[in-house]
């Protein structure tokens, strides 16, 4: 049976920078245009042209993509036509091939918001979409507030939507702006808007997720006869976020009755790449990637009890709804004070490390973590620390470099603008084979501001490794995350730190102390010397 076309239309690039704490920079949207590109959708929405300089700057030199470029506006202003309208001439000169304006379809906003008659609004849609057309763009309405004006009017509402379709929108978007619209509701309105007239093939969905629902809601009316589903990279977007696209292509692409009835544009290798995709934007927007995220998190596929670990050796299929492999997800058995040794042996398996079942060493470190456990230590979320423990039970821990002493030094002082600033110093001697070797450095960054002494003691730790080197070079930290495990006087503090490499790696380590600069040397010296194992370095 021929698969029908489901299109996807991405508006990180517009919708997602309205998130809080989230501005792009050009460069970024190149970046994040390209992934998106890479990654199969089929329109990318750049962005508002004249709304700001940086959208302004990325439609004078837009990304070359396969995916329709697409411009964001809104309907014409009442007073004026829609050719000499400045803000929609704005969006008409970016020379997108596809403009997508917004405009009213709720009675309640178009009298209080926009303060002018019912039919006036009718009329600015209907002309607005004329223009567009009329100028050889595809056109796209996105009908704001759109599923509880026709809550309040549904004549009204569907008004709005025929006056853009019958002048010749490709798509007309209906909007759950507010985010407050059930599943349930989503798929009647859908239907009634299908049965008005308007084809199922021409009908798109825009969804927000103040109720949690926005993928399901996207789902809902894509059941009920709609063709394009919008949303963003990770569920970007203002509030609680737009439906979010890293769940719904895997879903798409990998569930019944989507799998067998719809095509998307995303092939099964750039699925294969979502993961990475997802990373990528965090690490453009210098987030933590959100772990319990579906498909893509760190722990989508991450097996924790015992019994659940003996069941994966056995068959993933009874713990995993998909393979973690198909979306670039990989499978985790975390080691914890709860582990067995089913846990154990698909943690040393997946480690490259081949143990038999009546080693005693399995025993040792499942008595090692618990008591280390105890102590604040938590290697569920520290993998690379956990495998550095079990590598010293079996004598497997190669021996790179040993540190003989360090120090770590803070002062507060007036800088020559009179100014009270802090600057942080670290001295560390390291001996590699029978050679000594001291680093120093300041925690101070390239614009003078001071970063503290764990930065200060990352940097000289990194700074001569001698014949290591070049194999940590491409080290950097990704998140620091701080603990305190105990209360009052006997205070213990749990620092876990994510590192990232040039290769895409990113690993946990942990380190306990009363002491938070030694709790962090710990969790940095695992971090290095899990990389040295990694990249086959020589003891």
């Amino acid at each position: 049976m021929t698969r029908e076309a489901l299109s996807l239309f991405d508006t990180t690039l517009r919708d997602g920078q309205q998130t809080q704490g989230v501005q792009f920079s050009t460069p970024e949207k190149h970046q994040i245009a390209a992934t998106l590109d890479a990654l199969g959708v089929d329109y990318i929405e750049g962005g508002w042209p004249g709304a700001n300089p940086t959208d302004s700057e990325f439609f004078a030199e837009p990304p070359k993509t396969r995916a329709k470029f697409t411009a964001f506006g809104m309907t014409k202003r009442s007073g004026r036509s829609a050719e000499n309208d400045d803000v929609l001439a704005a969006v008409m000169n970016a020379g997108t091939g596809a403009v997508c304006l917004v405009g009213k379809a709720h009675p309640f906003h178009v009298e209080t918001a926009l303060g002018i008659p019912l039919e006036e609004n009718v009329e600015n849609i209907a002309r607005s979409f004329e223009h567009i057309v009329g100028s050889g763009r595809e056109a796209l309405f996105d009908a704001e507030h759109f599923f509880d004006g026709y809550k309040a009017n549904p004549d009204y509402a569907l008004q709005c939507l025929h006056a853009a379709y019958t002048a010749g929108a490709r798509w007309i978007v209906l909007c759950d702006t507010n985010g407050g619209t059930l599943p349930a509701e989503v798929h009647a309105i859908t239907r009634a808007v299908i049965d008005s007239g308007i084809p199922g093939t021409r009908v798109a969905i825009h969804t927000h997720d103040d109720t949690g629902n926005a993928v399901a809601n996207s789902l809902a009316a894509v059941d009920a006869g709609a063709r394009q589903i919008q949303g963003t990279l990770n569920g970007l977007g203002e509030r609680c976020g737009n439906a979010n696209l890293t769940t719904l292509i895997p879903t798409l692409l990998l569930k019944e009755p989507y799998k067998s009835r719809f095509q998307i544009g995303v092939s099964d290798e750039a699925l294969a790449n979502l993961t990475h995709a997802s990373r990528l934007l965090d690490d453009i927007l210098n987030r933590v990637p959100l772990r319990s995220a579906p498909y893509v998190g760190a722990s989508a596929f991450a097996h924790k009890a015992g019994l659940h670990a003996s069941a994966i050796l056995k068959d993933p299929s009874t713990y995993e709804h998909v393979d973690p492999g198909v979306v670039g997800n990989a499978r985790v058995v975390p080691m914890s004070n709860q582990a067995g040794q089913s846990n154990l042996r698909t943690r040393l398996e997946e480690m490259g490390l081949q143990v038999e079942r009546v080693d005693p060493a399995l025993g040792r470190i499942l008595e090692v973590i618990k008591e280390r456990e105890a102590e604040g230590y938590s290697y569920d979320t520290a993998q690379a620390s956990f495998e550095l423990l079990a590598r010293k039970e079996l004598g497997q821990l190669p021996k790179f470099f040993e540190v003989k002493r360090y120090k770590v030094t803070v002062e507060r002082r007036k800088n020559k603008y009179n100014r009270m600033v802090s600057l942080s110093e670290a001295v560390v001697v390291v001996k590699i084979g029978g050679t000594k070797m001291l680093s120093v450095s300041e925690s101070m960054d390239e614009r003078g501001a001071d970063r503290g002494p764990v930065n200060a003691l990352a940097k000289a730790l990194a700074k001569d490794l001698g014949p290591y080197q070049a194999m940590i070079d491409d080290m950097h930290l990704v998140d620091f995350k701080v603990r305190i495990t105990q209360g009052g006087t006997e205070a213990v503090t749990r620092v876990v730190i994510d590192s990232e490499d040039s290769k895409g790696r990113r690993w946990s380590t942990v380190g306990v102390s009363p002491n938070i600069v030694d709790a962090s040397f710990e969790a940095l010296l695992d971090a290095i010397n899990w990389k040295l194992i990694r990249d086959g370095a020589t003891a």
